[in-house]
C-alpha cells in the first residue's frame, strides 16, 4: 500500500460550476489551548491548531476551507506560509471555470516543486483547504448547501461517531459522548496490550454490547504485534481496526493481516493521490476506506475517489480530526456520496470545532443535521479573534 502519489487526475466526475474569478485567497492561524492534551499513538497534541482559508470572488463571495496541520507544532504557519506566499499568488487574480480546475492547475505546477523539497504533504494539504473554500465559494454563488450542490439526495442528515477517546478514562469520555448525542464511538489504542484491551473491556461494559465501537492504533503495531491484538480485541466485535500497521508497509503485509483478521480494517487518512486510493482498493485489505479532504484532495479530489470505493462496495467513512470547517466539509461529501459510512466527529472539547463552523449543525440521535444554507453553511465566530496567532492578507 503506498502512501504517496502525487499525480491527481482528479477534477474528472466532479459537478460542473459558473466560472468565477478570485479576487482574494488570505489564510489565519488560530490555536486553542486544552485542559486534556488529545493522545495518539505517535504524539500527543497538548493545544488545538487551524489553519483557514477565505476565497472571495470578485462578486463579493467567500468561502472557507481548513488546512490539515496537527503534527508538528510548527506545522499550522508553515502551511499558512505556503499558501500566502507561494500557491495564492497563483490563483488570485484570475477566471476559473470552477474548482476542479484550480486544484488541478496548483497539483501541477508545484508538484515538481514539492517533491524537489521533500514535501508533497504539505503542499497536497495547502491545496486541499484552497479546494474546499473554492468549493464552498461556488456552492453559496449558486446558493446551494455544498451536498446538495455535488449532487446529494436526501434530507441532509449524516451519522456520525464520537472520535478521540482515550486513552485515559475512556469510559468516562464515551459516556459524556452518548450524553452529547452520540451512537458510535472510536477508541484509541497502541498504548501497550494489556491497556488497550483493558480499555476496550471498560467501554464496551459502559456502552454495552450492541453499541458501535470502534479502534484506532495509529499506525503503532509491527505486522506481527497486530496479528496478535487482533486476536486480543475481537472478541470485543470493534465495527473496524483502523491503522493498525503503518501505511507505507508493503501490500501484501495488509493483504495477509485482512485475510486472517476478523475485524475489518479501515485506513486511508495517510494516502495521498487517486492512483493510491485506487491500489488499497485493489489490494483489497481495506473495507472501510478514509479519505481526508483537509489532507489530500479536498473536494475535487475525494469526490471520484468516493465513488470509486462505493462502487468496489467498500465503506466511505471520511477521516477528520481537526477544526470545524473540516468537520463541514467531510460531512457534506458524505451526504453528496451516499452509502451507510459514519462521520468522523472528535469528541475532545475543542473551541475551534464549534467556534470556526457558526452556527454548528446540531447531533441529534447520532446523526448530525446539515442546514440547507449555501455551501458549507458556516462561517468563523469572530469572537474567536483572541485566538488568531497568524494573519496573511
Amino acid at each position: 500500500m503506498t502512501p504517496l502519489d502525487t499525480a491527481s487526475g482528479a477534477s474528472v466526475g466532479v459537478p460542473a460550476t459558473d466560472p468565477f474569478t478570485v479576487e482574494s485567497l488570505t489564510v489565519e492561524v488560530y490555536r486553542a489551548p486544552v485542559a486534556r492534551p488529545v493522545r495518539t499513538s505517535f504524539g500527543t497534541m497538548t493545544d488545538r491548531p487551524a489553519v483557514v482559508v477565505a476565497a472571495r470572488s470578485t462578486d463579493g463571495v467567500i468561502g472557507y476551507g481548513e488546512v490539515w496541520c496537527n503534527f508538528p507544532e510548527p506545522a499550522a504557519g508553515y502551511r499558512a506560509d505556503l499558501i500566502a506566499r507561494v500557491l495564492a499568488p497563483a490563483v488570485v487574480g484570475r477566471t476559473w471555470p470552477g474548482p476542479g480546475a484550480v486544484f488541478d492547475y496548483l497539483s501541477e505546477r508545484f508538484r515538481l516543486l514539492g517533491i524537489q523539497a521533500g514535501e508533497p504533504g504539505p503542499f497536497a494539504q495547502c491545496i486541499a483547504g484552497i479546494d474546499i473554500a473554492l468549493w464552498d465559494m461556488a456552492a453559496r454563488r449558486a446558493r446551494l448547501p455544498l451536498w446538495r450542490f455535488l449532487g446529494g439526495s436526501g434530507g441532509g442528515r449524516v451519522p456520525a461517531y464520537a472520535s478521540g477517546i482515550g486513552p485515559e478514562d475512556p469510559a468516562g469520555q464515551a459516556a459524556s459522548a452518548r450524553t452529547q448525542g452520540h451512537r458510535a464511538f472510536k477508541l484509541k489504542v497502541g498504548f501497550g496490550g494489556r491497556h488497550d484491551v483493558a480499555n476496550l473491556d471498560l467501554i464496551r461494559s459502559e456502552l454495552g454490547r450492541e453499541a458501535t465501537i470502534a479502534v484506532d492504533a495509529n499506525q503503532a503495531w509491527s505486522p506481527g504485534v497486530a496479528r496478535s491484538m487482533i486476536r486480543s480485541l475481537a472478541p470485543y466485535t470493534p465495527a473496524w481496526l483502523e491503522e493498525p500497521i503503518p501505511a507505507d508497509r508493503p501490500a501484501d503485509d495488509w493483504r495477509n493481516l485482512a485475510d486472517h483478521s476478523p475485524i475489518p480494517l479501515a485506513g486511508g487518512e495517510n494516502l495521498y493521490g487517486e492512483a493510491a486510493f485506487g491500489k488499497a482498493i485493489e489490494t483489497g485489505a481495506l473495507a472501510v476506506i478514509q479519505p481526508d479532504v483537509t489532507k489530500w484532495g479536498g473536494i475535487s479530489g475525494c469526490l471520484p475517489v468516493v465513488r470509486r470505493i462505493l462502487a468496489a462496495g467498500r465503506r466511505y467513512c471520511p477521516h477528520h480530526l481537526g477544526a470545524g470547517i473540516g468537520v463541514l466539509a467531510s460531512a457534506h461529501l458524505l451526504a453528496a456520496a451516499g452509502g451507510d459510512g459514519l462521520l468522523e466527529v472528535d469528541s475532545n472539547p475543542n473551541p475551534l470545532r464549534e467556534g470556526l463552523a457558526q452556527p454548528f449543525p446540531q447531533l441529534l440521535d447520532g446523526n448530525l443535521v446539515l442546514s440547507d444554507s449555501p455551501g458549507l453553511g458556516v462561517a468563523p465566530d469572530g469572537a474567536l479573534s483572541g485566538l488568531r496567532i497568524h494573519r496573511n492578507r
